[in-house]
């Protein structure tokens, strides 16, 4: 006799991709046994790569004002380093920005799996190798909708309100003063921002599902991952001070 699960056959990815928004617990419970990953991946890359394509012109605000951002930082730490060799590494990103949007797509979400794998071994989860990387892949799909959403901004705010990448966040980073915040509150609080919040609880809840955690293990878990999310920005903070 078949299983009620065998009959139903596996899970359907793109019923998967659509219910991560609003039900992750149904997801993950769904993919806990099934925790294949590879398709839900792909889809992620080429819906950014696909987005980076169809908003490039919209992004030069944003790569401006962080050009300028990041070249007084980095004249201000070395006064060797001229405007025109920052120049160049600005039209070195800019002519492969798409193709370097599409690596990092395909790395940070398997990233954030090993990143919830080891943040499950201190809490005890049970989460398996395979199950954190699923749970880092479905995680991360709501950066899809805030490429969207900071996409829209862009179309109606003037350039002279985009002064950083923080302009179009739904976060504090959004009402920061930039230019003379310090960088290492500024990674912090850039960080109190409604997708990196989702994307926080998105992990929690998946590692809670497949490592049977209980609430308390799951409020520690969702800290953790949020401050191992922070680790990058302060190192490029305590650089810039």
């Amino acid at each position: 006799m078949t299983s009620k699960a065998a009959s139903e056959g596996p899970p359907s990815v793109w019923e998967d991709l659509l219910e991560i928004f609003y039900a992750p617990r149904a997801v993950f419970e769904r993919r806990r046994e099934t925790p294949a990953f590879g398709l839900a991946l792909v889809a992620f890359v080429v819906a950014a790569v696909a987005l980076a394509i169809a908003f490039r012109s919209l992004m030069d605000p944003i790569f401006d004002a962080e050009f300028k951002r990041g070249m007084a930082q980095a004249m201000q730490q070395n006064p060797k380093l001229t405007e025109a060799q920052m120049l160049k590494g600005k039209e070195f990103f800019e002519k492969f920005s798409v193709l370097i949007i599409g690596v990092s797509s395909l790395v940070i979400p398997l990233l954030l799996g090993l990143t919830v794998w080891l943040v499950g071994q201190v809490v005890g989860a049970t989460t398996q190798v395979g199950q954190a990387m699923m749970i880092g892949v479905y995680g991360y799909f709501p950066r899809i909708l805030e490429n969207l959403i900071g996409a829209a901004q862009l179309v109606v705010l003037p350039d002279d309100a985009i002064t950083s990448r923080y302009s179009v966040t739904l976060g504090i980073g959004r009402f920061l003063d930039v230019a003379h915040a310090n960088p290492i509150v500024l990674a912090l609080l850039g960080r109190v921002d409604l997708f990196t919040l989702w994307i926080t609880v998105l992990l929690a809840v998946g590692l809670a599902v497949t490592g049977r955690l209980s609430k308390e293990q799951t409020a520690a878990a969702g800290a953790m991952l949020w401050i191992a999310g922070a680790l990058w920005p302060l190192w490029g903070a305590l650089q810039a001070l």
